[in-house]
């Protein structure tokens, strides 16, 4: 079997990508702590979405395989998330009754993020339609040709105990655990340049 072929998003794009990460995210336990209900969901997690990672069109680390059945939105060395409308989606849409602990998850993710350049991967997504075929493992292998071109280390948090396989697959290892109140835990995890 061949490897689904990964190109490079244009920004007219973003929205195909951002209803595949809603679709793939839907079951994600930390997403789901978060927004419980369906319409809370529906609501924040395109906003959530595009805080943490629509830099990556404009930078052309927005990746995807073919018809968008999978994407990844990588931050190259220097470029960060939206952290305003990271703070304004959540101050607007998590429940008064789990904000300190988001808080608190948020506070805990900036310990473990790296100081040194280095690849950031915010979000990645299969459609559920799509997945087991062999889309994640595409696009991390796609993008992880550039980090270790680059010579710098790639990191990501996994919101989803099932996905930590594909990662450690592709050389990313667990730093720690996060963890606030009643969340669910997100694993760090960083990979060195080979």
């Amino acid at each position: 079997m061949t490897s689904p072929a990964v190109k490079v998003m244009a920004a007219a794009d973003e929205e195909w990508a951002v209803e595949t990460i809603v679709l793939a995210f839907a079951a994600d336990p930390m997403a789901r702590w978060t927004w419980p209900h369906a319409h809370q969901y529906l609501a924040a997690m395109p906003r959530l979405i595009r805080a943490f990672g629509s830099r990556a069109f404009s930078n052309g680390s927005a990746f995807s395989t073919d018809g968008c059945a999978g994407t990844a939105l990588w931050l190259p060395p220097g470029v960060h998330p939206d952290e305003e409308e990271l703070g304004a989606v959540v101050e607007s849409t998590v429940a008064p009754s789990l904000a300190a602990d988001a808080a608190a998850i948020f506070e805990q993710m900036a310990k473990y993020h790296p100081n040194e350049p280095h690849w950031y991967l915010p979000v990645i997504g299969v459609d559920p339609a799509h997945q087991g075929k062999g889309y994640g493992d595409a696009l991390m292998a796609y993008a992880l040709v550039q980090c270790d071109r680059d010579h710098v280390p790639a990191y990501l948090e996994s919101s989803n105990p099932r996905n930590i396989s594909l990662y450690r697959r592709h050389g990313f290892e667990p730093l720690g655990a996060i963890q606030a109140g009643s969340s669910p835990t997100l694993v760090p995890m960083l990979r060195q340049p080979r």
